[in-house]
């Protein structure tokens, strides 16, 4: 397979510097081609802005949506912008890999998105009628590739577990996973959830990089969360409600994925 690494920390010689390091061998000894895309190293511009569309009239208001389906239309892109979009069409499984910060990804990562996801590339694209809302939540530009999450975090399991304090990690993780692959069509793979980060010591370390391996040797062939699919029959459209009769009676984030 083709691996895009989207990798978010700031320093290289951190346990996420290594992790990655320990990924892209462990990928590359399996057979895979493996791109990296180092934001801080890549000095990654985070915010979205008028300078994302090359060319366009400095005298018009900006419009950060529509400015951004006419840079993608008409080729006018900034050249990072487009790069990565190439790198996603090469990628057959993409990971993402960050700290969990303020329960969330880092922002430099959150501003990878919000620029290469561009309008007409990631969203705001397939038919809109009274059967189709368009091409997202299992369909779109992404569909058939798969992805992956790397997370650290300092905080232990417990606190992230059912009655943890943090909430469940598969509701943390959720806007990410759901929204930001599911949405564009990847199949993603259940997140990789490093924990108690601060305690990793030589005596650790070895069994970390086990469970790590083994969830890059799956990568090609471990079961996706079965996301309910938008367009699949489960929600109503438009109002984009699950269908009475599925999760009766459930509520929270869970009721998205088909038990």
């Amino acid at each position: 397979m083709n691996v895009l690494l989207v990798y978010a920390h700031p320093e290289s010689t951190s346990l996420n510097g290594a992790l990655k390091d320990f990924t892209v061998q462990r990928l590359q000894r399996a057979g895979h081609c493996v791109q990296v895309s180092d934001l801080y190293a890549m000095r990654w511009k985070a915010q979205v802005d008028a300078d994302d569309h090359v060319g366009r009239d400095p005298s018009a208001p900006f419009h950060a949506s529509l400015d951004s389906r006419q840079a993608f239309a008409t080729g006018a892109q900034s050249a990072d912008i487009a790069a990565e979009q190439d790198k996603l069409r090469w990628a057959d499984a993409v990971i993402l890999q960050f700290p969990l910060w303020w329960f969330s990804m880092p922002a430099i990562l959150k501003g990878w998105v919000d620029r290469v996801y561009a309008y007409g590339f990631a969203y705001g694209v397939g038919e809109h009628s009274d059967t189709h809302w368009g091409d997202r939540y299992g369909e779109g530009a992404m569909s058939g590739k798969r992805a992956m999450l790397v997370v650290t975090t300092g905080g232990w399991a417990s606190h992230y577990g059912p009655r943890g304090i943090n909430g469940p990690i598969e509701d943390v993780l959720f806007p990410i996973q759901h929204g930001i692959l599911f949405y564009p069509g990847f199949e993603v793979l259940p997140a990789h959830v490093i924990y108690r980060t601060g305690r990793v010591d030589q005596a650790t370390y070895p069994a970390l990089l086990e469970q790590l391996g083994k969830r890059l040797d799956g990568l090609a062939s471990d079961p996706p969360i079965a996301y309910r699919r938008q367009n699949g029959g489960d929600y109503v459209i438009p109002t984009l409600t699950l269908r009475d009769g599925l999760a009766e009676g459930e509520g929270g984030l869970g009721i998205h994925i088909a038990g």
